[in-house]
C-alpha cells in the first residue's frame, strides 16, 4: 500500500488552488493534497504553464490531477508536470459535468476502459511517475459490479495500482454536477467488494465522508481486507480545521496538532507576502472562512474575513478577531 494515499483531500474545481493547499498543509503534515483538475490541452497550449502548474514544496505530498483523453497530450502534460517537480499524477475519470463530457474526459471515460488504459500507460512511460485514477462506481446504465471490475482490471493492466473510487454512480444525462454529488446513493459496499476482488491494488474510498472519525470507520474491512485510504472533499472546504485530527487518527503521529492561533499567524504572514506579489485578497483570504466552524464565535470570524476580503482592512484586524474568538467557549460537538 502507498501509505501517502491513506488520507487525501479531493481535487475540487475553483477551490483546491495553491492558497487552499497552503492552508491545509499548515493544519496537517501528512494528508495528501490534490490540485484542481488541469486539462492536458490547457497545459499543452498554455502561454504561461507556470501559472497552471505552480506549487510550493511545502504542499507535498501533492498530486496533480489531469483531465483528457488524448494519450499524446496527456504524455506531454505529464512530462511538463514532472519537469516542474510533480512526483504523482492522477487521471480524472470521475467528473460528470457536461463541459467535461463534451471534451471527452471525466466520468464518460468509464465507458472506454481501453482508452483510459492507453492514457495511463502513456503518462507513466513519459515520466516514470506513478499514475492513479479517480473514477465512479459506474455511469448511467453501465453500473454493475462486473462493469466496474472490468474497468479496473483493464486499467490496472496498464500499470495503474491506485484507484480512488467515488462511491456513487454518475448520471451523465439529467443531473448537474452538484446533483451527481448528492442524488445517486452512496454504496460503500461496492468499493469494499472491489478491494476484495483486487487485494493487490490500492483502493481509496471517496464520497459522503464528513469527519475524520467517519474516515477511520470507512477504512475498516467489510468481510474482507481493509481499504487502503479515504478521500474527503466538501467537508474540508466547510471545515478545514477537521484536518487537525488526521495525522494522529490516520497516521498514528504523536506530535500535537497545530492550534488555530498558530495556523492563522502562519497563514496571514503568507497572505501578506502574496499580496505584495499582486495576489487578490479574495482569492487568498476566502479559504479562512470556515476555520472556526462549530465554534461559538464562528459568525464573528466569518464576518471579519468577509470585510478583509472586500477592503484594505489590515490583516492585524483578522488576528485580533481570532484572539477574541479563541477566548469564546467552544460549542459542544
Amino acid at each position: 500500500m502507498r501509505d501517502t494515499h491513506r488520507f487525501s483531500v479531493a481535487p475540487m474545481m475553483d477551490y483546491t488552488d495553491r492558497h487552499f493547499r497552503r492552508l491545509l498543509r499548515l493544519i496537517s503534515r501528512r494528508s495528501r493534497l490534490y490540485t484542481e483538475m488541469v486539462t492536458a490541452a490547457a497545459i499543452t497550449h498554455a502561454k504561461d504553464v507556470e501559472r497552471l502548474l505552480a506549487f510550493h514544496p511545502t504542499e507535498e505530498p501533492l498530486t496533480l490531477q489531469l483531465g483528457g483523453s488524448d494519450p499524446v497530450q496527456l504524455a506531454d502534460a505529464s512530462r511538463q508536470a514532472k519537469d516542474r517537480g510533480y512526483t504523482d499524477l492522477n487521471l480524472n475519470v470521475g467528473c460528470p459535468s457536461d463541459r467535461v463530457t463534451v471534451g471527452r474526459f471525466g466520468a464518460c471515460l468509464m465507458a472506454e476502459p481501453d482508452l483510459v488504459a492507453t492514457c495511463v500507460e502513456a503518462m507513466a512511460k513519459a515520466t516514470g511517475l506513478p499514475v492513479t485514477v479517480k473514477c465512479r462506481i459506474g455511469i448511467d446504465d453501465q453500473d454493475s459490479q462486473k462493469d466496474l471490475d472490468h474497468f479496473v482490471t483493464t486499467v490496472a493492466g496498464a500499470g495503474c495500482e491506485t484507484f480512488v473510487v467515488h462511491a456513487r454512480k454518475a448520471w451523465l444525462k439529467g443531473l448537474s454536477p452538484k446533483e451527481n454529488r448528492e442524488i445517486p446513493p452512496l454504496d460503500y459496499d461496492r468499493v469494499h467488494a472491489l478491494k476484495r476482488a483486487h487485494p493487490h491494488l490500492n483502493v481509496v474510498l471517496n464520497g459522503g465522508l464528513k469527519t475524520v472519525a467517519e474516515a477511520v470507520a470507512a477504512i475498516a474491512p467489510r468481510g474482507g481486507p481493509a481499504l487502503d485510504g479515504v478521500m474527503l472533499g466538501r467537508a474540508v472546504c466547510d471545515d478545514p480545521y477537521l484536518l487537525a485530527a488526521v495525522d494522529r487518527a490516520i497516521y498514528g503521529d504523536t506530535e500535537p496538532a497545530p492550534s488555530r492561533r498558530d495556523i492563522i499567524d502562519a497563514y496571514l504572514a503568507y497572505a501578506a507576502d502574496e499580496f505584495a506579489r499582486g495576489a487578490r485578497r479574495t482569492q487568498v483570504l476566502r479559504h479562512l472562512t470556515g476555520l472556526f466552524k462549530n465554534c461559538a464565535g464562528a459568525r464573528q470570524w466569518r464576518q471579519a474575513v468577509s470585510k478583509a476580503m472586500q477592503s484594505d482592512l489590515p490583516l492585524s484586524h483578522l488576528r485580533e478577531t481570532a484572539e477574541r474568538v479563541i477566548l469564546v467557549e467552544p460549542l459542544a460537538a
